[in-house]
């Protein structure tokens, strides 16, 4: 019975979690995809590159909501069940409170193990992909990359400005400046230009201009009827190097040993003067999840407080706020985190000495019998 029991009030719990997760994932997402789209097409990528850049991101929103959706998805279960007077048949089938509390924080222990798992590998492997599709893809969607009275410099070496554009889609009056080389470049005018396919590729045909050469401080200039100006080889001025929330668990920590051990490891982003930025990202995805046992052990303690309590809703409220409380503290002591790992170590034990003092709080409260709510 005592199974069946738990087993009802999780699954409850998860389902309307997972049904809060997606819906805030679903629209954070949509929110950050519109921004993305308007980066991708002035920086002349194709809707696939779209597609999959923003997905590979959705993985990290999951698991940026998931801490409240945790605690408002089990708070709201919990507190279905005593106002439908469920909690009222579990305790009279002998169900033991602190039994239900043990139940539940051994659940937390499982999503901690998977919201680590995420954070030390998932996540940085999909960032890391979503950095490499950009860097490794061609722009080849031009159509968004000219816009009317506005110089455009997304392309690397690359300077392109047209002062109007027709209803044939002919864009008019452009200027196009390529550096060439380090000290070499080209100028071109044209008084007119059109996106045209040409097999795999897509190249502006530029009527009637001017193209002027500077190499090595020699300027020679010809006169076109019609030239055609390619631009697939063309790449982006988007950061595409590996940043710090895309390394491996294993080269932050590696990093940590080197700065300790004095050992010489060439890893990217590791300045051992300033250690500041690794410590921050290996507290965001190891320490950080800390929080969600605490979380579910705080909804947790909505079972354990009876309607018929005069003070019912005043419980209710404390427990919200302590929710959210322990919300801001987790993402705010990130700003806390500095150079030195001493200095970081109350930070790092914080969320432990939370789960300790509600624990032992409820356990003497109701192993022992020393009163009910």
């Amino acid at each position: 019975m005592k199974k069946i029991v738990f087993r009802k009030l999780l699954s409850d719990c998860l389902i309307f979690s997972l049904i809060a997760l997606m819906g805030i994932s679903l629209i954070i997402w949509v929110f950050q995809a519109v921004n993305f789209l308007d980066i991708m097409i002035e920086d002349g990528r194709n809707h696939k590159i779209y597609l999959l850049y923003t997905l590979l991101n959705l993985p990290k929103i999951i698991t940026k909501v998931l801490p409240f959706c945790i605690f408002f998805g089990f708070s709201y279960i919990f507190i279905k069940y005593e106002m439908m007077n469920e909690l009222i048949i579990f305790w009279n089938h002998g169900v033991e409170k602190i039994s239900l509390i043990n139940f539940f924080l051994f659940f937390s222990l499982i999503v901690l193990i998977l919201q680590i798992v995420f954070l030390t590998i998932l996540i940085p492997k999909s960032q890391e992909m979503a950095r490499s599709i950009l860097r490794t893809s061609d722009v080849d969607y031009f159509e968004g990359l000219i816009k009317p009275k506005k110089f455009n410099d997304n392309i690397k070496d690359l300077t392109i400005f047209a002062e109007d554009k027709n209803s044939n889609d002919e864009f008019i009056n452009i200027y196009i400046k390529k550096k060439t080389t380090e000290n070499n470049f080209q100028v071109t005018f044209a008084k007119k230009g059109i996106f045209e396919q040409k097999g795999k590729d897509k190249i502006l045909v530029l009527y009637d201009g001017q193209s002027l050469n500077n190499n090595n401080n020699k300027v020679t200039n010809f006169s076109f009827s019609k030239s055609d100006f390619g631009l697939g080889d063309m790449k982006s001025h988007l950061i595409v190097h590996k940043k710090i929330q895309e390394q491996s668990t294993i080269d932050l920590t590696n990093c940590i040993k080197s700065i300790y051990f004095e050992v010489d490891i060439n890893i990217i982003n590791c300045d051992k003067g300033n250690p500041r930025e690794v410590y921050k990202e290996l507290f965001k995805r190891i320490i950080i999840p800390l929080y969600l046992p605490l979380l579910i052990l705080i909804a947790v303690t909505n079972l354990l407080i009876s309607k018929e309590n005069v003070n019912y809703f005043k419980y209710r409220i404390g427990i919200f706020i302590l929710g959210i409380f322990a919300i801001i503290i987790s993402e705010s002591s990130l700003g806390f985190i500095n150079n030195i790992f001493l200095n970081n170590l109350f930070f790092i034990l914080l969320p432990i000495i939370f789960i300790l003092l509600i624990y032992l709080t409820l356990f003497f409260k109701f192993k022992l019998n020393i009163s009910k709510i």
